[in-house]
């Protein structure tokens, strides 16, 4: 289901089947990186901060399987992709009473490595972030690049003050334009597992036909 005027706040505070925030693993995590703190804001912050960096930013993944997409597979997995690690801030914030739910868009990113780039070119469809429900109004948040891949890729590390969206890095430190934002595909309550893997057949087929790769996405990026 699209997002979201007919639902209401408490919709998102459900289990769903990619948002999977009623699993163990997941409620365990999710409280322990909220640790001691009280309110909504310093709960987002911390669980952004968890995912963003506990989980490594890795785009070779197998797009066919689910577990690929549900926020308990890509915490037993210790790494994901931007729609995966989305689903689990997603899930972590759910857990902790944090109404949440994934959002998506379309971006162009100019700051890659070769081999991806040749798998997927330069559009990133379905790109991923996630929104909290915090003090009041629905935030933005993208916790995709964790912060060793950023020092490798001479970027800063995309901070959230859970007060303020924080969706991209439109400049690396070097000044050259890092992502830009092509169309906002909007919020969804689940991960809409079969309409993201139908589109990445149509504009990834490289991507979907190679298998996982060994090694580290994080090795081959270049500044």
């Amino acid at each position: 289901m699209n997002s979201v005027a007919a639902m209401g706040q408490t919709d998102y505070l459900r289990a769903t089947a990619f948002v999977d925030s009623d699993d163990p693993a997941i409620r365990d995590f999710a409280h322990k990186a909220a640790g001691n703190a009280q309110t909504a804001r310093e709960k987002a912050i911390a669980l952004y901060g968890a995912v963003r960096d506990r989980i490594q930013y890795d785009p070779y993944r197998d797009f066919l399987d689910p577990a690929t997409f549900r926020a308990s597979g890509v915490l037993a997995a210790g790494r994901g992709f931007c729609v995966g690690k989305s689903a689990l801030l997603a899930a972590a914030a759910r857990a902790v009473g944090i109404p949440a739910r994934p959002g998506y868009a379309d971006v162009r990113n100019h700051l890659t490595s070769r081999r991806l780039q040749e798998q997927m070119g330069n559009t990133f469809y379905w790109h991923s972030y996630t929104e909290l429900y915090v003090d009041g109004k629905w935030v933005k948040c993208t916790p995709a690049f964790d912060a060793g891949l950023c020092e490798r890729a001479k970027i800063k590390p995309l901070d959230f003050d859970g007060e303020n969206d924080s969706l991209f890095h439109p400049f690396d430190q070097a000044g050259r334009q890092h992502m830009e934002y092509l169309k906002d595909r909007g919020a969804f309550e689940d991960v809409p597992f079969e309409t993201i893997v139908a589109e990445f057949r149509k504009f990834y087929p490289k991507l979907l036909a190679a298998s996982p790769a060994a090694a580290s996405f994080r090795d081959e990026v270049t500044t």
